[in-house]
Parts: C-alpha cells; sequence; structure tokens
C-alpha cells in the first residue's frame, strides 16, 4: 500500500468514524415516531430512551482517553465500533424498556469513543498538512450522518404508507398490519445503521497504531515503521527524529508510564488545555444542536406554515453539507485561528438576526391567561385503541377504558381577542398555550384557518382516563398569550439568518473545534485531556438542550438566541486574542510554543 494510498484511506475510515458520530445522534429522529405507535411507554420513558444515548456517550469519554492511552487507539476504534454494531440487536431483539436503554446507552458509548479517539488518532498520524483536511472529512461525515439516518427513516416512512393505503377485509387487520409495519419500520432504521459500524469496525483493523502511542510505549521500531507508512521514508524518518527529541517518558508493552518529574500545573499544559476547554464549551454554547433539533417547530413558529418549514430545514441542512467540504479546502490554507474568527463573527450576526425577529413578534404578545375560559372535559368517541390492535395502560400498568379518549377543550379566548382586535375572525392571528401534561412541558401554537369564527375556535390536548377514571397524564395549563401572526416572508428572513449561522458553523466551529482539540493538547496529557474537554461540550450541550423548550415558555425564542449570541462573542474574543495559529506545525512544534521556546510564525 503506498503512502499516499495509505492516507487516502486514513481519511476514509476518519469519514466512517464522523458518519457513526452523525448517525449516533440522528438515527433516534426517524424511528422515535413508530416507537411510540407500537410502545406503551410514557412520555418520561421515551425521553430517557432520547437522552440514554447522551448518558453512555458522557460515560465512555470519561474512560476513552485512559483506555486509548493503555491499550491503544487503533483498539479503542475498533472496540467502539463492535460497540455500535452489538446497539442495533440490543435495541432490536430483545422486547422490554430495560434493554432497549442497555441498547442505547451502547450505542451512546460508542459515540463517545469515536469523539475522542479519532480526532487523536488523526492529529498524531496524518501529516501536519493533511491535519485539517482530514479532521474535516470527519466533521463532513458527521453531517451526512445525519442525512444517512433522516434518508433511513424516510425509506421505513414509504414502507408504512404503502401499507397504510392496502385496503383489508376488516379493520382488525388493517390495524394489526400497521402496527406490524411500524414495530418493524423502527427496528428497521436500526438495522440500516449498523452497516457503516460494520465497515468501520473492519476497516479500522488495517491501519497502523498511532506512532506517538508505540513510542511513549518503548516500541520505537514500530512507531517508525508506523509514522513512515504515512509519511514516506524521509519525511518519516524526519518527523520521527523530532518526535525522538521531546522528552517522553517510555514503557515497556506491559507497563504504565511513570509520571515525568515535572508538574501537570505548568503553563504548557495548563494553557492549552484551558483554551481547548473554552472552545469545546463555546461551541455547544452557540445553541447548534438545539437548533438543528428544532428548527422545524422555530421556522414554523417564525411564519413559515407546514410544508414550507420542512423546505427551511432541508436548506439550512444541505447548506451545512456543503460549507463543511469549504472549510476542508480552506482549514490548510487559510488556518484554524482565521476560520474560527470567520465562523465566530457570522454565528454572532446570524444569532442576532433570529433573536431581533422574534424579539419584534414576541413583543406584540399579550398575556391573557387570566382571560382564559376555564378547560373543560368532553369524551370522543374513537377507534384508536382497537386500530392498534393493542391493550393501552397507564403508567402504573392499568388498562384505560378501550376505545374512550378524553380531550382537553380549551375555547379559544375570544373575548380577550376581540377587546385586543376587534376583529370577527381569527385569521393572521395566534395563540401560545404552556402546559404541563405529565412531567412533560409543552409549548404549541393555535393557528386558526381564515374561515374560523372566533367561537369556534378552539385548543385540544388528547387526554386518557382508566376505567376508575383517573387520569393517565394530568393535564395543567399554565399560561396563554395572544398576539399576529408573523408573515412567510419574517419566517424566511429567520431562515436566511438561521442558513448564514448554520454556514457560519460549518465553515469555522464545525471543522476547527476537533482540530483544536487534538492539536492544543500536549502529548502528555492529550487523551485524558481530550476526554474532560469533551465530556465537559456534552454536558453543555445536554444543558441547553434540557433548558430550551422552558427557556422559550417562560421569556420566548428571542431569550435563548440573545444568549447563544452572547456565549459566542466570548468564543470569538478566545479565538481572536488568545488561540495560537497551528497551521502545517507538527505537535512538538505546537507544543514548544506553550513552553515558549519559539513561536508559530
Amino acid at each position: 500500500m503506498t503512502t499516499a494510498f495509505y492516507n487516502k484511506y486514513l481519511l476514509f475510515i476518519a469519514g466512517l468514524g464522523g458518519l457513526l458520530y452523525g448517525i449516533d445522534v440522528g438515527v433516534i429522529a426517524g424511528a422515535l415516531p413508530y416507537l411510540q405507535a407500537t410502545t406503551d411507554y410514557s412520555a418520561s420513558q421515551i425521553s430517557f430512551v432520547v437522552a440514554a444515548v447522551l448518558l453512555g456517550s458522557v460515560l465512555s469519554s470519561l474512560f476513552a482517553g485512559s483506555l486509548a492511552d493503555m491499550f491503544g487507539r487503533k483498539k479503542i476504534m475498533i472496540l467502539s465500533g463492535i460497540c455500535f454494531v452489538l446497539s442495533v440487536p440490543v435495541i432490536c431483539i430483545p422486547t422490554g424498556f430495560a434493554w432497549l436503554v442497555a441498547g442505547r446507552i451502547l450505542q451512546g458509548a460508542a459515540g463517545g469513543f469515536i469523539g475522542v479517539v479519532v480526532p487523536l488518532y488523526l492529529a498524531e498520524c496524518l501529516p501536519a498538512e493533511k491535519r485539517g483536511f482530514g479532521t474535516g472529512m470527519f466533521q463532513f461525515m458527521l453531517t451526512i450522518g445525519l442525512v444517512f439516518a433522516a434518508l433511513a427513516g424516510i425509506a421505513c416512512a414509504s414502507y408504512v404508507g404503502k401499507i397504510e393505503a392496502v385496503e383489508y377485509a376488516t379493520l382488525a387487520e388493517k390495524g394489526a398490519a400497521i402496527f406490524a409495519a411500524k414495530d418493524f419500520a423502527w427496528k428497521a432504521i436500526f438495522w440500516i445503521c449498523a452497516i457503516p459500524g460494520v465497515i468501520f469496525s473492519l476497516g479500522a483493523v488495517v491501519i497502523s497504531e498511532s506512532a506517538r502511542w508505540l513510542y511513549k510505549r518503548g516500541k520505537k521500531e514500530e512507531a517508525l515503521a508506523a509514522i513512515v507508512r504515512s509519511r514516506g521514508e524521509e519525511a518519516g524518518k524526519k518527523e520521527y527524529d523530532e518526535m525522538a527529541a521531546e522528552p517522553v517518558a517510555e514503557t515497556t508493552a506491559d507497563e504504565v508510564a511513570p509520571l515525568k518529574k515535572d508538574s501537570l500545573l505548568q503553563k504548557k499544559y495548563i494553557v492549552p488545555f484551558v483554551l481547548a476547554v473554552v472552545i469545546l464549551a463555546c461551541n455547544q454554547a452557540t445553541g447548534v444542536n438545539s437548533v438543528l433539533a428544532y428548527i422545524v417547530d422555530v421556522l414554523s413558529q417564525a411564519g413559515l406554515e407546514g410544508a414550507l418549514a420542512n423546505w427551511g430545514d432541508l436548506i439550512v441542512k444541505c447548506l451545512n453539507c456543503g460549507m463543511t467540504i469549504i472549510a476542508m479546502i480552506l482549514v490548510d490554507r487559510l488556518g484554524r485561528k482565521s476560520l474560527l474568527t470567520i465562523g465566530t463573527s457570522g454565528i454572532i450576526i446570524g444569532l442576532l438576526g433570529v433573536a431581533l425577529l422574534f424579539w419584534r413578534s414576541e413583543a406584540k404578545m399579550v398575556d391573557v391567561s387570566s382571560k382564559v375560559v376555564a378547560q373543560q372535559r368532553t369524551i370522543v368517541e374513537t377507534k384508536m385503541n382497537e386500530k392498534l390492535g393493542i391493550a393501552v395502560v397507564d403508567a402504573e400498568g392499568k388498562e384505560v377504558k378501550e376505545n374512550v379518549t378524553y380531550e382537553a377543550i380549551i375555547p379559544f379566548p375570544a373575548a380577550a381577542l376581540g377587546e385586543l382586535t376587534g376583529i370577527q375572525n381569527v385569521k393572521d392571528y395566534q395563540v401560545k398555550v404552556v402546559y404541563t401534561q405529565g412531567e412533560e412541558k409543552v409549548i404549541k401554537t393555535i393557528i386558526a384557518k381564515e374561515d374560523t369564527k372566533i367561537e369556534d375556535a378552539t385548543f385540544k390536548v388528547k387526554q386518557a382516563k382508566d376505567v376508575e377514571g383517573k387520569e393517565v397524564l394530568p393535564f395543567t395549563l399554565e399560561a396563554v398569550e395572544v398576539g399576529p401572526l408573523p408573515s412567510a416572508t419574517n419566517g424566511w428572513l429567520v431562515t436566511i439568518f438561521f442558513a448564514l449561522f448554520i454556514a457560519s458553523f460549518a465553515v469555522g466551529p464545525g471543522v476547527c473545534v476537533w482540530l483544536a482539540l487534538s492539536e492544543l493538547m500536549p502529548n502528555r496529557i492529550r487523551a485524558v485531556g481530550m476526554s474532560v474537554a469533551l465530556l465537559i461540550n456534552q454536558g453543555v450541550s445536554t444543558v441547553i438542550a434540557a433548558t430550551f423548550l422552558p427557556v422559550v415558555g417562560a421569556w420566548g425564542y428571542s431569550s435563548i438566541f440573545f444568549f447563544c449570541a452572547g456565549c459566542t462573542v466570548i468564543y470569538w474574543i478566545t479565538a481572536v486574542f488568545f488561540l495560537p495559529e497551528t497551521k502545517g506545525r507538527t505537535l512538538e512544534e505546537i507544543e514548544a510554543f506553550f513552553e515558549s521556546k519559539k513561536k508559530l510564525d
């Protein structure tokens, strides 16, 4: 295998790692509707299924660096692929909530290992001039992983749609067929997404171990062979000599490296570690994960009705992929510092634009909670339970009364709206309702049709009671606001600013964050430091995701986007004034910079 071909193969493996990381994040979105339709899990249980992948990722991130130092980068990469593949049968074959959660945790663990070890491996194994492109490939394939999971969901949705269109002799037969199709669909999505995991696991077997890890373990001949394989004879020996010139604590293959006499509190360790942590934390504080998760709902609230919001979502995600390609080309030409500066500047402008547009709309909303007529209950006969072919039970396992659902009816606040507007219908007006059902806080907007009279506009919440009349999911109305509905023009303006935000993120932080994580850390603390930094990154992401809807419910969308813009200002300051340019520099040169031995010109 020639040097050029081997380096391309490394990029291929790195790309597959990014693909798995993206699938890890996106696979549940397509499977969730069918999982909900074919199980009796409560809203809190479903939420835990979604969050379990993050729990697994956090747990594995804690140990990924230490395991990579103990067993090698290559072995942990193979382990991550095996964990991802094994998670699918754990999720799909057994039945029961515990198995489903266990499989999702295992899937998250695979993602945590990949997020730490693949960028670490690339930083240590790729030539300095290719390191940016290689890490960019990881990020690009991460975005493709999101699309791959979505396409798997679309394929299975098409299958379910065909089953729903078939005519059956009886309603019971049709209900059973649809139930079986949905049960097959959510499992098929996971099975399809396991295919890249198999390829990644097998492909990682062929790559060489990191030369720097081998050298630290005292395997100097193997280290030289590994670095020559990716650099060529002359360049490989030159870089090996630079690596050998660095003071490194060596060990045998069966020993753990002893601590060096110098302190980990020295500037050459603390400064790059703090920089990496700040960058990783601010990367998630931009709100990018929450934006990608809720963008359809956000655009609907901004004024894009129905399918228009989905088109806006598609535009943004395609732009994300396209701009990542551009970032891969530019990162080793313009440099990390330049792209982070440009990217964070664009993010600030994009977030401020979105926040100001929402602030303009939200300023016109009026709280009319005190004027809303008390909620009513009405019984509506339905064939829903029979159609599903399953018995519905509440959280305590008590059977719900068959063929009966209860709906909470909230009359449109006609008197309040009439006093405010004097109009006779509700066209172009919205009512935001915040309520709690069970343990879940929900924010919904009533948008009535043009010919709907004020007195006929109502807001319905599906409700169920068991045979003793006990509510399965108690409903509590918390707030009601009324105001003009944003126009489609406003919605498209929000889409444009979101597009600027995502494009800027892709061309800057999206690619450079993985480089900052792997390049800034000195050799001695790289693996463990990357684990800690990534853990903080995921912690910030979790906090923002958990508080997104409550903050929106209490203070509106503008508040969350103003906050994220403020965090990005800190990101910009860090990139402009504190981050050194590492383009084209070996890891040893970067470490020497923090020792103040030489400058990175």
